[in-house]
């Protein structure tokens, strides 16, 4: 990805009623979602923290919906909501940059999902 051995970002696992909220308030999104990214690196203030890439705060109980309705284990799909909120940070996007972005942002995701696969850090020890 690029990013220094010393990068951080900070993780929290929220109910949809906390993420519904920051959603609306940050996004303008009237509903919960399963991921949502905040950037330390963007804005006025980016390079005051050079090795913090941002927050993602993940919906546990979107990615329990999520997980039992796509046939993924609760882990999975938290660690691969995990995974793409990083991506959002590091730089990529499926929302607001077009089809050619949002294709090349998924290829990143399979890429790296199979690298996690191929290591075993997908399922629970």
């Amino acid at each position: 990805m690029g990013c220094p051995d010393e990068t951080e970002l900070s993780i929290t696992i929220v109910g949809d009623r906390t993420i519904h909220r920051l959603n609306r308030e940050y996004l303008g999104k009237d509903r919960p979602t399963n991921v949502i990214s905040f950037s330390l690196q963007e804005g006025e203030f980016g390079d005051l923290t050079p090795h913090a890439l941002g927050d993602v705060v993940i919906s546990a109980d979107t990615a329990a919906k999520e997980a039992q309705s796509g046939g993924w284990s609760g882990y999975e799909r938290l660690i691969f909501l995990l995974l793409h909120g990083i991506l959002h940070l590091t730089g990529y996007d499926h929302e607001r940059s077009g089809e050619a972005e949002a294709v090349r942002m998924e290829r990143k995701e399979q890429e790296i999902w199979k690298l996690l696969r191929k290591e075993g850090l997908t399922v629970l020890p």
